[in-house]
């Protein structure tokens, strides 16, 4: 034990060493001049930024940041992200354009990724992790060195010289990346964000400058909001996402009593809920780990966040950095990423066995973001979409085998933040109401629903108006109705809130168009949004976003199919829940809404994979006793005989509003046609109830 200490000791003075070799290297940058002039004001900001964050350093090491005042933690704060903030982003090296146009494409490529890769110092900064600062710090001084070497002899320096100490960069940090990543999924010793949740004064909003994430106005006004909130209301709303996460064990016939541990995912700002919910966690055998949402290249930017985290200073941002792996991406480093996951996996393969999954707290009501393409912003060429498709496949199946499918659960809940406008009070209350909606009701409507479409080989989908919609979706074949089912009554458990029946289709006899004219999918808007399908799977797609039909095509296969050439309608819904719907007209905010709450507001159909993906071999039952036997396709099946074609690792639901629809009917054997929903509204006989919410 005695050597183990000694060891981490010496680690812990080499780290210190270098970190001062590394900032004293940064201070003289400045004060040189042997850079083409557009390099030297690059380097010259690049080295200002570190200088600042080893300044920030000194005050979060010191203590001094909790002597700080509001309005000094807003200063500092804005001081940090100020380089991104769309107003300063048009002339920032972090924007691929101004980089490119700049210092030349490739280098403004490049260099554009290593300052953006800078920006996860501030991370580093707040959480003291001495080793994430230095590898960055050195990064910078390796590339330029480079470019000092090359100005020697009065040449720019060689872009594939630059791209090589980028690759070696990743290739020799994901093994400590990855552990690192992974030991905080899974340990609840990594409690940075856990301690500020549970031993700061909730009541004194200095703490939401404690994360080092960026703080808005948004931030501010929910805690604000929920720190006048009862204690019985706080109750509600952690009861209600820690008991969906409970019933989620319970209804997927999975046994929680083996689980140690929860992640939790929420957005600054709720940190009353999430410490009532810690604490909900724990009385039930299950201590909470929280990881910070992505900020680098290891663990991947996007719009979309997945973690905990503040505001996005800037969307573009992450989307133009979305794709940097395309600067070195290649087979062997594939072969690495997957070995150091691996090898992260085996380290935390115990704690990894008793990790019980995510509760996620997701939030809406933000502007809308429609992204800008831009020509400077890397991006994956086809080989390399390729080698992701593969990389995520194989990345899926590995943290299947020690985070096993068909052992986990998950729950989703969302409220809204202070940007959905003015009623931003009224509206929360609302979807608090929303989110607690009496589950009995529509589990009895749903199981009418059911019901019907147990008697039906297909289900027809027809839109009306501008929408073109023209579906029909092939069920399963009952071999004892008595006893089994097609179709998942889903209440208020893994997704919350109540309002969908579900299931896997056949994919042979699946066919037709999906087509929505607008909807908001991973914060991404979609204009006029079209899916063509033959026997299952995507044949063709398009939308209206921008100008060319290949940028349409573009945005779709990227963020929609993520790089596969196609992929199989996984799910087939209807969502019940009307009030939300109604609510979200009354407000003007159906823009705004989560897919959580949007796909239960119409039916909804997900390309990817299906609900029970890993899980399909545990036996679930509906509350009337009948096992859904559609847990399946015709792709999913292949998971016993060729795993990397059996799942592809996402799962986009995109939902039909009701005032779309046209037409929702069950064709059974006999030829005979059952109408369920027309032109909006619920016609079948036991679905009066949710009709009222639309008087």
């Amino acid at each position: 034990m005695e050597d183990l200490y000694i060891a981490e000791e010496d680690r812990n003075d080499l780290e210190r060493e270098r970190y001062a070799l590394a900032i004293e290297r940064i201070r003289e940058i400045p004060q040189e001049a042997d850079c083409d002039a557009a390099l030297r004001k690059y380097f010259n900001s690049m080295a200002a930024f570190v200088l600042y964050m080893d300044e920030v350093w000194q005050v979060v090491e010191s203590g001094k940041l909790r002597q700080m005042t509001l309005e000094e933690l807003q200063a500092l704060n804005g001081r940090l992200y100020e380089d991104i903030l769309p107003e300063h982003y048009g002339e920032s090296y972090a924007n691929p354009s101004y980089a490119v146009d700049c210092l030349g494409e490739s280098m403004g490529q490049m260099l554009s990724f290593l300052c953006a890769e800078l920006r996860s110092l501030i991370p580093a900064v707040f959480e003291q992790n001495r080793s994430a600062m230095v590898i960055r710090m050195e990064l910078l001084l390796e590339v330029y060195q480079a470019c000092l070497c090359t100005a020697a002899e009065e040449v720019l320096p060689d872009p594939e010289e630059l791209r090589q100490i980028l690759y070696w960069y990743v290739s020799d940090y994901y093994e400590p990346e990855s552990c690192e990543k992974i030991a905080q999924l899974v340990c609840p010793e990594k409690d940075f964000a856990l301690r500020i949740v549970m031993e700061s004064d909730l009541s004194d909003l200095r703490y939401l400058y404690y994360y080092g994430e960026y703080v808005t106005d948004n931030e501010l006004r929910t805690a604000k909001h929920l720190n006048q909130m009862p204690e019985e209301r706080i109750a509600l709303l952690a009861d209600t996402y820690t008991e969906g996460y409970r019933i989620g064990f319970e209804t997927g016939n999975k046994d929680i009593s083996i689980k140690k541990t929860v992640n939790v995912r929420y957005c600054l700002g709720f940190e009353q809920m999430i410490r009532r919910a810690v604490q909900n966690f724990d009385r039930i055998g299950l201590q909470s780990t929280i990881y910070r949402s992505g900020t680098n290249i290891f663990q991947g930017r996007s719009v979309n966040k997945n973690g905990y985290f503040g505001a996005n200073p800037n969307k573009q941002f992450d989307y133009d950095h979305r794709e940097d792996l395309a600067l070195v991406l290649d087979k062997l480093l594939v072969e690495r990423r997957l070995e150091c996951l691996r090898g992260a996996f085996e380290q935390y393969k115990d704690q990894a066995k008793v990790h019980g999954g995510p509760a996620v707290l997701e939030i809406f009501g933000e502007k809308p973001f429609a992204p800008e393409s831009k020509e400077a912003a890397c991006r994956l060429s086809e080989k390399q979409q390729k080698l992701s498709v593969e990389y995520a496949s194989r990345a899926g199946a590995l943290q299947n085998e020690y985070i096993p499918g068909d052992e986990r659960s998950f729950t989703i809940i969302a409220f809204p933040v202070p940007d959905i406008g003015a009623q931003y009070e009224e509206i929360f209350d609302d979807i608090v109401r929303i989110n607690t909606l009496d589950y009995q009701l529509y589990q009895g409507i749903q199981q009418r629903i059911i019901d019907v479409l147990d008697q039906g080989v297909t289900v027809l989908v027809k839109g009306c108006g501008g929408n073109r919609t023209d579906l029909q979706i092939s069920l399963h074949e009952l071999k004892d109705p008595q006893k089994e089912t097609n179709f998942e009554n889903c209440v208020a458990d893994v997704n919350i809130p109540v309002g969908e029946v579900f299931t896997s289709p056949l994919l042979a006899g699946t066919k037709g168009l999906l087509h929505v004219t607008r909807v908001f999918l991973n914060e991404l808007e979609y204009k006029d949004i079209w899916l063509r399908f033959a026997d299952g799977m995507v044949t063709d797609y398009g939308c209206a976003n921008f100008t060319t039909e290949e940028e349409n095509r573009k945005y779709i296969k990227d963020n929609v199919l993520f790089h596969h050439d196609t992929l199989p309608l996984g799910e087939f819904a209807i969502g019940t829940n009307t009030t939300a719907y109604v609510a979200a007209r009354r407000y003007g905010i159906e823009d705004k809404m989560p897919i959580l709450i949007a796909e239960k507001t119409g039916p909804h159909f997900a390309v990817g994979d299906t609900c029970y993906s890993h899980a399909e071999n545990v036996r679930v039952y509906n509350q009337d006793g009948k096992e859904i036997i559609a847990k399946d396709n015709e792709v999913s099946a292949l998971r016993d005989t060729d795993i990397g074609r059996a799942y592809f690792q996402c799962h986009t639901d995109i939902t039909i509003p009701y005032d779309e629809l046209g037409e929702l009917s069950v064709q059974t054997k006999e030829g005979e046609t059952i109408t369920i929903i027309r032109d909006g509204r619920f016609v079948l006989e036991g679905c009066e109830e949710l009709n009222k919410a639309f008087a």
